[in-house]
């Protein structure tokens, strides 16, 4: 398509040309944050302080719990969690609900956020062993909820009046629900989900749930 107001607007002098465009001089420095903030140094400290907080909060409630449950994508989240949960020998009870649908590097890139955070807070070494990934709720692609993650993102407002997203943890209560289902967790156990956010990605969704 030809923009016949565009083709004819006249040339900028080098005089023009100086004043509308900005020199690097002037442009401030970006900051380039990757994606989900995770490949980063500092990318996994947020969820050590995370497992520090909850340390706490059993303390003063008395109990423990035994699951941390959390949706994983980019990994810091699962990879400070990891590594605040391995202070006291929990790192294999946080249990990650892939959301990426492209596992295996997102379980290596967990891996890596979790040993250089470990690093960085003088932690135990993390072994692959101890990042745990479930595998079976990204279908059918990253993004997409399947019919099964839609029903338990019902159930959850249903019964918990609880808003999940298409997303991500849509894709994680589909998980903990499932595995619930399967007896994964020893009966009596108590188990922590980590609702991360992501409730305003339902309105790009909302064909979806037009109906409810």
């Amino acid at each position: 398509m030809l923009c016949t107001a565009c083709s004819n607007r006249p040339k900028l002098s080098g005089v023009e040309r100086s004043r509308t465009t900005p020199t690097r001089a002037s442009v401030p420095k970006p900051y380039a944050i990757p994606a989900g903030a995770s490949v980063h140094k500092y990318g996994g400290l947020g969820y050590v302080g995370f497992a520090e907080e909850v340390r706490a909060q059993e303390a003063e409630m008395g109990m423990k719990f035994d699951f941390i449950v959390v949706c994983t994508v980019t990994g810091s989240t699962h990879a400070g969690m990891v590594v605040g949960f391995a202070d006291d020998g929990r790192a294999r009870q946080v249990i990650g609900i892939d959301g990426s649908f492209t596992p295996k590097p997102v379980k290596a890139q967990v891996l890596d956020i979790a040993q250089k955070t470990s690093a960085l807070v003088d932690g135990p070494a993390i072994a692959g062993d101890d990042i745990i990934l479930m595998e079976d709720y990204a279908y059918p692609a990253y993004g997409v909820p399947s019919k099964e993650t839609v029903e338990a993102m019902r159930i959850a407002a249903r019964t918990e009046a609880m808003i999940t997203d298409p997303v991500y943890e849509g894709k994680s209560i589909q998980g903990l629900i499932d595995l619930v289902k399967k007896g994964f967790f020893p009966k009596g156990s108590n188990v922590l989900y980590a609702h991360l956010g992501g409730a305003p990605a339902i309105n790009g969704y909302s064909y979806t749930f037009r109906n409810g």
